[in-house]
């Protein structure tokens, strides 16, 4: 007689606080993990850029070279480099290591919402409230982007890349797909300036946010609305979602203080995670691992499964 197969482990949340850390840089706008989780990155309004190691609560390096406040900023594949874009319209490249600007490219009207390397960390694209792409070379002298994809009508407030494809969200309403093997641009109306957008882990899915306080889970390739997640408050402020590490849960940033999480599957809410008073300005979340940080006012939370010990010294 044959016995069933094991259930999987159902997947755990990240629901205790193992650490809150203040960044000492004023408003902290963004936080992102670096390629392998290991780090993390926070964006202030101080101008300054900090890498962490979120577990140990340490300061690695602060950089230090845009003119106003930083509002995205993202790390190569080979850690090796960092760019960054802010309200001062520049996009900058830094060494890690040296924590030197190498180079910092100039041409956005307005402030630099996100910034995105491609796989290979050669490109770097800036999304901009002046309605534009920008493609930056990192390895030429040129001043101009290599190319600008403009067809935006508004504000472009989020861009992802993956292998081929370029994912941009406008205040436009319309998120677009940019296939670069094929050419050709796909584009989905949501209706509501959209905040964030995101790739499923897999690939085959799109995540859109937007300021009617909707997220939409669509196919990636027919554009067809697999789910709507709701409860969250999102109608003023620029927010992040994104998947868990196993495109169980969709997660979000909210106006009042909490992370959500809904199973992706069955749309219901699995969680409202109380971080603080005000806005949970953005979150990041650990690519192999249930890690999430998440960032209010001046400081970033770091957390994890109910059943995570803490390694010696890292707790």
């Amino acid at each position: 007689m044959a016995f069933p197969e094991p259930k999987p482990r159902p997947p755990e949340l990240p629901q205790k606080r193992l650490k809150t850390l203040d960044c000492g840089q004023g408003a902290v706008r963004a936080v992102r993990f670096n390629v392998d989780g290991n780090y993390c990155l926070t964006c202030g309004s101080d101008k300054t850029l900090k890498l962490w190691n979120p577990l140990r609560g340490t300061l690695l390096r602060t950089y230090s070279g845009h003119g106003y406040e930083v509002l995205d900023a993202a790390g190569s594949f080979d850690n090796s480099s960092l760019c960054s874009g802010g309200g001062d319209k520049a996009v900058v490249l830094w060494d890690v290591a040296s924590g030197q600007v190498m180079r910092k490219f100039r041409g956005h009207a307005g402030k630099v919402n996100t910034v995105q390397f491609n796989e290979e960390a050669t490109v770097i694209l800036s999304g901009s409230i002046d309605s534009s792409i920008r493609c930056w070379d990192c390895r030429s002298r040129r001043p101009e982007p290599v190319q600008t994809l403009d067809e935006a009508r508004d504000g472009v407030s989020s861009v992802k890349v993956s292998d081929h494809e370029v994912l941009a969200g406008s205040v436009d309403g319309r998120m677009r797909r940019y296939d670069l093997r094929m050419g050709q641009l796909f584009s989905d109306y949501v209706g509501s300036p959209i905040t964030c957008t995101c790739f499923s882990r897999d690939g085959q899915c799109t995540l859109v946010s937007s300021l009617d306080s909707t997220l939409r889970l669509l196919d990636k390739d027919t554009g067809e609305l697999l789910g709507e997640y709701k409860g969250h408050k999102n109608q003023e402020y620029k927010l992040d979602c994104c998947l868990s590490e196993r495109d169980t849960h969709v997660v979000s940033c909210s106006e009042d203080g909490k992370v959500f999480f809904w199973d992706l599957v069955e749309g219901v809410l699995a969680l409202a995670l109380p971080v603080g008073r005000g806005v949970v300005q953005s979150l990041a979340y650990h690519p192999t691992e249930p890690c999430l940080l998440t960032a209010l006012g001046g400081s970033i939370q770091c957390w994890r499964e109910e059943a995570y010990e803490a390694e010696d010294g890292a707790g």
